[in-house]
């Protein structure tokens, strides 16, 4: 199944930043017990890299993806260490050419029509809101649908998306997926509370109609 396919089936990507590459494991054991295969590994930190390195070792059924992916630099070390896909706040053309050289499925981040249809002419269908409750929210991407519903644009909103919301973005016919770090906070993987993480990784993904 490809990269898109699969993010548009489990409908959640969990956004996460880690500080120590070495909670990168228990992190995708409990995402996976959950019935979550999907994460993104944001390069905010450090440990980005080295952490997704060491999932694509051990997890070969765990998509990953590497965010927060500023330059082509950054691109070349998340396809290095194993991400199969990359997502960009803002829709760079140097990153996005960057992507397609090395084959890697990107995800370029957009929230106006003019960045809409300047991704459209870089062949990128599949496109982050962001930050999408503090552009719009729901209601731009209704309006969007108007003039890009037909050309097969899909979004992945992200920014200030919960479980209160999350419902009312899923039920939008553009919406692929959504991002969230609700499920995996920082606080939660610092305490390492694994637990916890599972059960509001599973109530997401029963909220967004996924079978257990």
């Amino acid at each position: 199944m490809a990269v898109f396919e699969r993010i548009a089936e489990k409908r959640i990507v969990p956004v996460v930043v880690l500080d120590h590459e070495e909670l990168a494991e228990p992190l995708a054991e409990t995402l996976l017990g959950a019935g979550l295969d999907v994460m993104e590994i944001t390069f905010r930190t450090a440990a980005a890299a080295a952490a997704i390195h060491r999932l694509s070792a051990q997890y070969p059924d765990l998509l990953l993806g590497a965010g927060t992916i500023l330059e082509p630099d950054q691109l070349r070390r998340a396809v290095e260490a194993g991400a199969r896909f990359a997502v960009a706040p803002g829709l760079n053309e140097c990153v996005v050419a960057a992507a397609q050289e090395m084959g890697i499925a990107m995800v370029p981040g957009v929230m106006t029509p003019s960045e809409i249809e300047k991704a459209m002419s870089l062949e990128c269908f599949t496109l982050k809101f962001f930050p999408a409750e503090q552009a719009g929210g729901v209601a731009m991407l209704k309006a969007f649908e108007g003039p890009y519903g037909h050309t097969g644009i899909k979004f992945i909103p992200t920014g200030g998306i919960h479980p209160a919301n999350m419902r009312s973005y899923l039920e939008r016919p553009s919406v692929a997926a959504i991002g969230g770090s609700w499920m995996v906070e920082k606080k939660l993987i610092a305490a390492r509370d694994w637990g916890r993480i599972g059960q509001l990784t599973r109530e997401a993904l029963a909220a967004a109609g996924m079978k257990p």
